[in-house]
């Protein structure tokens, strides 16, 4: 059986069932086997995206270890927070999209399932018109990670114009699109903490200005010598006993972000305002991600690709570690 969904200009035909890649259990990347579902249905507010691609993360990772597992998980589960593709239906109250629209789209803990399928359910307040310069594969791998980067630059940051900022773990799927929207966005001197001659080179090009190797012994003292006058403010992605010890160089008064999960997560220090987000999604989120993404002509490293049924090696591949950029799956 299949239904059909109508728009002005085409009608697409939507099958009953679909392949997705979920887990009956949680345990290593193994679990991840192929499925056939039913694809789900639209409710009012709701649009159904055909994917043509899927944005894998360390979060989906520690979903499907059981170490993120939200208490009323039921299996089969469709792992997968954000991707892109073309909406397939729309629900009776949705005015902003039409069958045939491309879009990328973000929501996490989704009760209908997640992105590692050829269909996905999504509130209509998560999904936003695909912004012109990206690709699908690009914007699939590039929503939560976009607005996690943006959300730490402007609104925990609030970075000013030649201001000094460290973004710590500079060279991960957040961490260079931070890079970008901190010195090109925001105009700031981006000192980025990565390491590996193939992130120094990327870094460089994305705009920081110094990209410092934190496994080396003089670290420290690369990062005060990069800031004479010293740090405005971090975004810490990931977490390091030299990320601690620079938090003494920030400026009393100075700002430090990050996204909860980063662990051992910041320690808190007299005179500064350090604080820990989650990305937020909404249309007026998407829309401020599509003017930055627009006004940077933003790059979405990509690190490597894997067809839709090679998740399970996607996320062994992201548990090895030393990503630059972020790791996709493509559906279509």
């Amino acid at each position: 059986m299949t239904r059909h969904a109508r728009s002005k200009q085409q009608a697409t035909v939507v099958p009953a069932e679909m392949k997705a890649m979920a887990i009956d259990e949680f345990g290593p990347p193994a679990v991840l086997k192929r499925h056939k579902m039913p694809v789900p249905r639209p409710g009012p507010h709701e649009v159904l995206i055909e994917l043509h691609a899927a944005g894998v993360g360390v979060w989906d990772a520690k979903i499907r270890d059981g170490e993120w597992a939200e208490g009323d998980a039921h299996f089969p589960l469709v792992l997968g927070t954000d991707g892109a593709g073309v909406i397939a239906e729309r629900g009776e109250l949705v005015r902003r999209f039409d069958v045939g629209d491309q879009v990328w789209a973000y929501q996490y803990g989704n009760k209908k399932g997640g992105f590692y399928a050829e269909y996905v359910v999504v509130d209509a307040d998560n999904v936003t018109a695909l912004p012109k310069g990206l690709t699908m594969a690009e914007a699939g791998a590039g929503a939560v990670t976009g607005l996690t980067a943006l959300q730490g630059i402007t609104d925990h940051l609030d970075l000013k114009p030649g201001e000094t900022v460290m973004i710590f773990g500079a060279s991960g799927a957040v961490g260079t699109l931070a890079v970008q929207f901190a010195a090109t966005y925001r105009r700031a001197h981006v000192i980025a903490i990565a390491s590996g001659p193939k992130a120094k080179v990327l870094l460089e090009r994305l705009g920081a200005e110094t990209v410092i190797d934190a496994r080396k012994s003089d670290a420290l003292d690369k990062i005060a010598e990069a800031a004479p006058n010293g740090l405005d403010a971090i975004l810490a992605l990931a977490s390091s006993k030299v990320l601690n010890a620079s938090m003494k160089l920030v400026k009393r008064g100075g700002r430090v972000a990050y996204p909860n999960g980063v662990e051992p997560a910041p320690r808190k220090r007299a005179g500064l305002r350090v604080v820990g987000y989650d990305a937020e999604v909404s249309p007026r989120a998407f829309a401020q991600l599509d003017r930055a993404v627009e006004a940077t002509k933003l790059v979405v490293p990509i690190a490597a690709t894997y067809p839709l049924d090679q998740a399970s090696k996607a996320h062994a591949r992201e548990e090895r570690g030393h990503v630059v950029g972020r790791i996709a799956l493509t559906v279509r």
